[in-house]
């Protein structure tokens, strides 16, 4: 069954505080295989013009995926996780996150299609600082397979 369209604009609330540390970034910049001083080392960062080390791209990812899960578990939505995939990913910067950073996430349901069966759902990630400003925007696409007939 479709997804319902009236769900589309819909905004959840906003995620708890989430703090950036410097080893969370460390960790996570070793597990995609990027060794950029600037992810590690404070001291390269702060040549680069940033108060601490800040973090690669995707990193974030690690919590707009987290907060879009209101929307994934949301049973008015009725969205069958079990046969989710994820489709795409894209991110549209204000500034690089920082350690230090306290993040929250703001989830709204961009889009709802269908298309051969599947229903596919676009999730932004409105990404904020403790002062309120703007981080990073996240675009999710999930792609909710098109159950097996018979």
């Amino acid at each position: 069954m479709a997804l319902d369209q009236s769900f589309v604009g819909r905004s959840y609330p906003p995620s708890d505080p989430y703090e950036v540390g410097r080893e969370k970034i460390r960790e996570f910049a070793e597990a995609v295989g990027d060794t950029n001083p600037a992810y590690m080392d404070p001291e390269a960062a702060k040549a680069l013009g940033h108060p601490d080390v800040i973090a690669p791209p995707t990193f974030v990812f690690t919590i707009t995926y987290k907060a879009a899960g209101q929307v994934v578990q949301d049973p008015q939505l009725g969205l069958d996780y079990n046969r989710v995939v994820h489709g795409d990913q894209k991110f549209a910067y204000t500034r690089p996150v920082r350690a230090g950073d306290r993040l929250t996430v703001t989830s709204t349901i961009d889009s709802i299609k269908s298309l051969a069966g599947n229903d596919i759902l676009d999730i932004r990630g409105e990404v904020h600082d403790e002062a309120g400003e703007h981080v990073v925007t996240a675009v999710t696409k999930l792609v909710a397979r098109a159950a097996a007939e018979g």
